[in-house]
């Protein structure tokens, strides 16, 4: 993976960036500091290094209740019998591409894999463990949480905290 000079400018552009996708380059380049001309092609770098992966809407599920209904979210460990690089890297890839899998993690120690996967009910969780984990031979265990209550959720990167550390 290529390196990119980042200075203070991109930092401001993607810490902006991260709470409002949806600004106009004209109110970016003024919240930042710097000409509209500057701001787009600083975005357009970021965009074309891979530091901006892709830009999508939050949705505030709460509202979305009562038309999709709450829905269950787990916290699930998965842990294989097989570590070698393949069978991890067979097992990430067939996750990945469950739409019921919103995170997947691979971790150390303990578990080998952390996913946060969102259903519709109970049902739908365990239609989903026998599809993913019970026909899988190489999944030794699997140790699920379920959500009672959203603390928090922030997709946002600290970057002005983790510049000063």
């Amino acid at each position: 993976m290529e390196s990119i000079d980042i200075d203070e400018t991109d930092l401001r552009l993607l810490d902006a960036l991260q709470t409002n996708a949806a600004l106009s380059n004209l109110a970016l380049a003024a919240q930042v500091h710097v000409s509209p001309p500057t701001c787009l092609r600083r975005v357009k770098r970021l965009w074309e290094a891979g530091l901006i992966e892709r830009q999508v809407a939050i949705l505030n599920a709460d509202r979305l209740a009562p038309v999709l209904g709450h829905g269950l979210s787990a916290v699930v460990e998965i842990s294989l019998d097989r570590q070698g690089a393949e069978m991890l890297d067979a097992f990430e890839q067939r996750i990945s591409v469950d739409e019921a899998v919103q995170q997947c993690y691979r971790v150390s120690p303990g578990p080998d894999f952390v996913l946060i996967v969102h259903v519709a009910d109970m049902p739908a969780y365990q239609a989903l463990a026998q599809r993913l984990f019970t026909s899988d031979a190489n999944v030794r265990n699997v140790k699920a949480f379920f959500s009672v209550k959203r603390a928090k959720f922030e997709p946002k990167m600290a970057i002005s905290s983790a510049r000063r550390a």
